[in-house]
């Protein structure tokens, strides 16, 4: 049997975000454990459950950008229906949920990463260039939308939750920066159509927000915008 504390930092996490998906993420101790593999540290960053980082690391370091392709993985719990149906959803449609989802986040951080102009999303390793690798687990989608010709719609209050594990690292030495975890569900104030169309808005407003804490934090170590 393969111990936990054997396996790589990233596989570690994985299992334990899982793992951790009934319970707040920062109150996890394997968690945590996984996070500071490599000596990193805790630090707090506003708007992030859990973050940690290197001592003695500098984001300021960097003004490249290189966003690796997005991993999705779907939440334990997760076992949707075809819409207005009983059965089980086809793996086809999985699959092009996960794709959908990888390609938005994915979308959302190289746009706001590079909206300012202030940094250059680049596709290449080397000097000064920062890789960030989000990766999404534990996505639960509401109300999948499907290819069925059926009309029935269903009505939902989220269009579901999902959970961000980033990893920054120096793209020369593969040396990792920093990693954090943060947990988010759609949301809203008012019952609404579940569907394609509003799954996709709903997770690319989510990453939106995760790739400008991303860059409010780059923002800071040079100087940028105040405080």
């Amino acid at each position: 049997m393969i111990s936990l504390s054997s396996l790589p930092a990233r596989a570690l996490l994985a299992l334990c975000i899982a793992a951790a998906s009934a319970t707040a993420l920062a109150a996890d101790a394997k968690l945590e454990e996984a996070m500071a593999q490599g000596g990193l540290e805790k630090i707090k960053v506003k708007g992030i459950e859990l973050a940690y980082a290197r001592p003695g690391a500098k984001l300021s370091a960097y003004d490249k950008v290189i966003v690796d392709p997005v991993k999705v993985e779907f939440a334990r719990d997760w076992k949707p229906k075809k819409t207005g149906s009983s059965l089980a959803l086809p793996e086809e449609d999985r699959e092009r949920i996960r794709s959908s989802v990888a390609k938005a986040v994915h979308e959302e951080f190289v746009r706001e990463l590079s909206s300012k102009s202030t940094y250059q999303v680049v596709t290449s390793p080397g000097p000064g260039v920062l890789r960030v690798k989000p990766d999404i687990m534990n996505l639960y989608v509401s109300a999948p939308d499907t290819a069925s010709a059926s009309r029935s719609r269903t009505y939902v209050s989220s269009a579901g939750r999902m959970t961000l594990l980033a990893e920054l690292s120096d793209s020369a030495s593969g040396e990792v920066q920093a990693r954090v975890v943060d947990r988010r569900e759609a949301d809203s104030t008012r019952m609404r159509l579940g569907g394609s169309v509003e799954n996709t808005g709903e997770v690319r407003h989510i990453a939106a927000g995760w790739a400008r804490t991303l860059r409010d934090a780059l923002d800071r170590a040079h100087g940028i915008g105040g405080k």
